[in-house]
Order: C-alpha cells, then structure tokens, then sequence
C-alpha cells in the first residue's frame, strides 16, 4: 500500500521502434528502468508500468515532436502530465556515457528537478492539420525553385541555336515555351534535342508543383481563417505567414506564458551579454524558430514601405543613433508582443456571484 502511494516521477528516450522509460521517486532514487514498443499496446503498458510503482507526477519525454509525438498524445489523453525534456549536453554525456537507460533517466531527473519546464504542443486539431499542409508546401516551393534553377543552368550550357533563342525569355515565358516543345525523341544523341528534352521535362515538373502549391495555399488560408482570422487584419500579415506563426505557437498557446516568452520561441528576443566594464548590452538571438522569425522579418519590410507608424519610428530612432539592423530587430521584438495578444487574447475577469 506504502508503494502505490508513493508519487513517482517517469522520463522516456524516445526512438522509432522501441521507447526505453525510467521510473524515479520522490528523492531521485532510480526504481527500475524498463523497454516499451512504440504501439497502442505499447503505450498502454508503459503507462501501467509507471502507475504501478505509485502515483505519477509528471513524465519527462524527448522528441515530443518526433519519435515521441504518439506517445505524448497518448499520456496528455490520459491525464498525465508532460514535459518536454531536451537532450542531455555533452558535457553530460562525455562523463556519464551514453545509452537508452541513461538517457530515459535523465529526462526523468529533469522533469523532477524543474529544469525543463516546457509544455509540449498539442499534435491534434487544425493546427496540427495546418502544419502537415505546411511541410509539403514548403517541399514543393523548394522543388520548384531547384527545377528553375536546373533550367537556367541548362539553358547557359545549351548550344548556341537553343542559347540564343531562350535566354532572353523571362521565368514564366521559358516555363511556357518548354513545357510546349515537341523535340525529335528519336535523335536524342543530337545534344540540342537532349536539352530540349530535359528542359520540357523540367518546365512540366515546374507546371505541375505550381499547382499543387496553388492547392494547398487554398487549404491553408481556410484553415488560417477558421483558426485566428484576426491575424490576417494586422498589417502585412498574410495567409503564409499567419501559418507560420500559428503552427509555431501551438494549438495550446496558453503554454506561452507571456509575449516575451513567444518572442524568445520565434528568436526575436535580445539575448544580455553584460559582462565586466561592458554594461547594458544584448546580443543577437540566433536561437527559436527560425521560420517563425523570418515571418516576423518579412512582416517588418513590409511595414517599412507602407506604414506610416514604423516609418515614422526609423526616423525617430535613426535620429537616436539606431543603425538600420538594430531598428529592425527592435520592430520584430514589437511584432512579435502584437502577435502573441492575438494567439492567446487575456481572459475576461470572472463575474463575483
């Protein structure tokens, strides 16, 4: 009876097959450490394993948003506490080793001692659909652009009669043209009708992925819409990145417990780097969601053509010896707090009886 009163803390190296879990108590004492697949069943073992050494506290888990996405969905349904936990550094590594049960009881020793304190993001909802549109949109874009690139390769190197007849044609006329041509197959070993070949290939490849893409922004600006549409009215803010954002907060966004914890997430936030006779000074924040602060960034250029308001603020702060970087991070810092009161609005104050 003494044991299953016991509160017990659980921590989880996650991988692809298999999920190695540890068990501690209330004073860091490792209990047992014990290997689980990574299926339904699995998880509903591991979950009966912590439970039967006491009441679980909270359960460490790495690669919540990888190899331990099922497995988080799974213990947040049940009623279990989550914390993301991070990789062990180094130096960690370098002076206890490495392996599964070292590092499941790591993750456990970090989720009781509070040192990870991070709220997984809820892998379910239209946030979750949102971002499974945004990963093979952003593969499509990224195609798209390496097949321009192969055709404008192609065309330099091409021979002279096939040279002079498509550089001068813009990117959506070479598309076009190529993608039309009717070369002879039969004398491929002529290199002029090899390139043509290749490239009506590339250009009906670059044809095709413009429309899956033109596809999926359809989806995605629905879903933008039913999720927050009042980020598509903020100035510059467009249905991309209003996505961007969006699936950078979370579904859960009350796991942002303030705007400068969402700037930090989105490495919009000045770093301190005082030290000694250096006094008062931050350096560049190169860390958070880099796609949520090139969003922030574009936001900002935008801005800078046609809104007033920030035009008038880099007059006023280039007056006051701001370079031009400097002024932009400081727009980004103040996007980034505009944004977070629309992704997680204060609550109305209750109503006394």
């Amino acid at each position: 009876m003494a044991r299953r009163r016991m509160k017990v803390t659980g921590g989880v190296d996650t991988h692809k097959d298999t999920h190695t879990a540890a068990v501690l108590d209330d004073a860091g004492r490792v209990l047992a450490t014990e290997q689980f697949a990574t299926t339904a069943d699995g998880f509903a073992a591991l979950l009966a394993w912590f439970r039967g050494f006491g009441t679980v506290q909270q359960v460490g888990v790495e690669g919540t948003g990888a190899y331990g996405a099922g497995l988080t969905r799974f213990l947040v349904q049940a009623g279990v506490t989550v914390i993301e936990v991070d990789r062990p550094d180094r130096k960690t590594r370098r002076s206890q080793g490495k392996s599964d049960p070292i590092d499941a009881v790591a993750a456990a020793r970090a989720a009781l001692a509070g040192t990870r304190t991070g709220t997984p993001k809820q892998r379910d909802g239209r946030v979750e659909s949102l971002r499974n549109l945004r990963v093979v949109r952003r593969s499509a874009i990224q195609d798209r652009a390496d097949a321009m690139r192969q055709m404008h390769t192609l065309v330099i190197t091409a021979a002279d009669e096939v040279r002079t007849a498509l550089r001068g044609l813009t990117a959506a006329a070479l598309v076009k043209h190529c993608a039309a041509a009717d070369p002879n197959t039969a004398d491929v070993c002529d290199p002029a009708i090899a390139v043509m070949i290749a490239l009506r290939s590339l250009a009906r490849r670059h044809q095709q992925l413009t429309a899956e893409i033109t596809d999926l922004d359809k989806l995605t600006t629905s879903l933008v819409k039913a999720i927050n549409p009042k980020l598509l009215e903020l100035n510059g803010v467009g249905p991309d990145i209003a996505g961007q954002l969006l699936v950078t907060a979370g579904a859960n966004t009350n796991r942002l417990h303030s705007e400068g914890a969402f700037a930090m997430l989105c490495g919009a936030a000045p770093l301190p780097a005082t030290s000694g006779k250096t006094t008062q000074r931050h350096r560049l924040n190169r860390g958070g969601d880099r796609q949520a602060n090139a969003s922030l960034y574009r936001v900002v250029l935008s801005r800078l053509r046609w809104d007033p308001r920030t035009r008038a603020y880099v007059e006023r702060r280039t007056k006051d010896g701001k370079s031009k970087k400097e002024i932009i991070r400081c727009l980004k810092r103040y996007i980034a707090r505009e944004i977070y009161q629309l992704l997680n609005p204060p609550q109305p104050a209750p109503t006394p009886a």
